[in-house]
């Protein structure tokens, strides 16, 4: 796999740079990631990995530096922007609407994908198209049998994976997922682990994420980049990164089998 090349390569980062006061959160960070593989961005806390993330999707404006997107700049572009172009992410703290269903929690990017009028979300059930796609995204994340739950009464887990099923409703050639891990229990992260595997090989979306788990990382990573005080300061194939004396050093602290 040489990073050296552009093809194949659906998201390029060029000196991507962002500071707070005095507080430089990613200096010149440069990704390549390409298409349809799972990479992963590793480090401390603080590292700037949500920063990244936030860059990427226009959370953030970047004080230096591109983003590039199937070809096309779309550094400092409105969030909803990017997501239209097919770049959608999942965020450290839960998001979804804790009073709705399952089934409607996901309904709603369904209905926005398919530009159809707001006033017909009370009709939505209606919509063959709309409740056939909805009950499919949820059987794929393993939700189907729980569709009339509220968001509230879910576990965390399933929390996780409804909030999976969002970014998937919205159509994206590129899933960013922020620690999707993350407060699971073991049961849970297997669960998940093998969600972040069936959408890689299944659906064909590339995916970029966050995790601290090392054994989470390991195992589903195509590419892994690591990041430490705002910088890249390795990347490479997992059983290099495995075996790199410097990221031991400064941050996984031991080999990981």
């Amino acid at each position: 796999m040489n990073r050296d090349r552009n093809d194949g390569a659906i998201l390029k980062v060029e000196g991507l740079t962002k500071s707070f006061g005095n507080v430089v959160a990613v200096h010149r960070v440069n990704l390549m990631i390409q298409t349809k593989e799972v990479h992963a961005v590793i480090g401390p806390n603080g590292a700037g990995k949500t920063t990244l993330f936030n860059l990427i999707t226009g959370e953030l404006k970047a004080d230096e530096g591109i983003v590039v997107f199937e070809g096309r700049e779309i550094t400092g572009h409105a969030p909803h922007h990017v997501v239209g172009l097919g770049v959608s992410r999942s965020f450290q703290i839960t998001n979804i609407f804790q009073d709705l269903t399952v089934f409607e929690n996901v309904m709603i990017p369904v209905l926005v994908k398919n530009r159809c009028q707001r006033n017909l979300f009370t009709s939505a059930l209606r919509i063959g198209k709309v409740k056939e796609e909805t009950l499919s995204l949820l059987t794929k994340v393993g939700l189907g049998d729980i569709a009339d739950i509220k968001g509230h009464a879910l576990s965390h887990g399933d929390k996780k994976r409804l909030e999976v099923a969002v970014v998937l409703a919205s159509g994206p050639k590129l899933m960013l997922l922020d620690e999707p891990t993350a407060g699971m229990s073991p049961e849970e992260t297997d669960a998940t682990v093998r969600l972040i595997k069936k959408v890689a090989s299944e659906l064909g979306i590339t995916i970029l994420f966050t995790e601290h788990d090392m054994k989470v990382v390991f195992s589903i990573s195509d590419y892994i980049w690591v990041l430490q005080q705002g910088s890249i300061i390795a990347h490479g194939l997992p059983k290099e990164i495995k075996n790199n004396k410097k990221v031991i050093e400064a941050y996984i602290g031991e080999k990981v089998e």
